[in-house]
């Protein structure tokens, strides 16, 4: 699964992470637990990143495209702890995932496939995901379809400590 991983999410963010111009090739850092570790030179500064899929999905489509949670920190923009969630399908207009880690709720808003959380909750979303063992996302598609994919948190915190060394404050 990880070398799935890896190939997936340096692909589609070779693209994605960049804004929609091609980024170098990233280079992967390590695999921890259920998460994968890169980075690379973009825009300016170097930006480095986690990446997992779901251990389970559930919902009644047919046909689905990736899906994956990313955190990333993107230094010319100091940004850290940026936490996406890319669906596999456009979330219906209007409307955003909840993720759903322990006891907390965090609600999310959505711009086609790809989910974020407000920057002020960023900090404790992360912090809650080290302390967690699962997160459960729902969504819904443009269609209408209820989605949810559930992601194991094993390794979570290994792989935001490595992205800290890679690229610090």
């Amino acid at each position: 699964m990880q070398a799935t991983l890896r190939t997936l999410i340096a692909a589609v963010l070779t693209v994605f992470a960049s804004g929609g111009t091609f980024a170098a090739e990233p280079d992967f850092i390590g695999d921890f637990g259920n998460w994968s570790a890169f980075t690379y030179q973009a825009d300016g500064g170097k930006v480095c990143y986690i990446a997992s899929k779901p251990v389970s999905q559930e919902g009644n489509y047919q046909r689905r495209g990736e899906v994956y949670t990313l955190v990333s920190h993107r230094t010319a923009d100091k940004v850290r702890g940026e936490v996406s969630i890319v669906a596999g399908y456009d979330y219906k207009e209007g409307t955003g995932p909840t993720a759903k880690i322990g006891g907390a709720t965090f609600r999310m808003f959505a711009e086609g496939d790809t989910a974020w959380i407000d920057d002020e909750r960023e900090e404790f979303m992360v912090q809650t995901m080290k302390n967690g063992l699962e997160m459960v996302v729902t969504g819904t598609s443009s269609r209408g379809t209820l989605t949810t994919d559930t992601y194991s948190l094993s390794g979570f915190t290994k792989a935001m400590e490595a992205i800290d060394q890679a690229c610090p404050r």
